[in-house]
């Protein structure tokens, strides 16, 4: 099965040695997205609700370029450094999702890049 790299600059731009997103088959696979502004390369807002705003526009233009979108998502992994920000992460994330949320796991972690509050990856179908 080959495997096609997803690149777009309307997201930001990896940091490291991997790719925006894969596709393979009828999925695509995000890298995990923090609230970097793709324009200005940093992080978005202070609270939790601002930096969820940005990495779910950052996943929708990952996805987009790979001819997914949101309404497609299977399953998110949802990355938090305090689970006391779950319910404002919550919120914003589920008025991208509606009456149909894909599976979703969260976890807390120790820290993630840049002092982000949280990250957000995912997996879709593509159309």
């Amino acid at each position: 099965m080959e495997r096609e790299i997803v690149s777009t600059k309307k997201a930001p731009a990896a940091v490291g040695p991997y790719s925006q997103g894969v596709k393979v088959g009828q999925f695509v696979f995000t890298a995990g997205q923090v609230a970097i502004d793709p324009a200005a390369g940093k992080i978005v807002a202070q609270d939790v609700a601002g930096q969820t705003e940005q990495v779910m526009r950052n996943l929708r233009e990952v996805l987009r370029e790979a001819g997914s979108d949101l309404d497609k998502v299977v399953k998110t992994t949802v990355f938090l450094q305090s689970m006391g920000d779950f319910g404002a992460m919550n919120e914003v994330y589920g008025g991208y999702f509606g009456d149909h949320p894909p599976a979703r796991s969260t976890v807390e972690v120790g820290g993630l890049p840049l002092g982000a509050l949280v990250e957000i990856e995912a997996i879709a179908l593509l159309s």
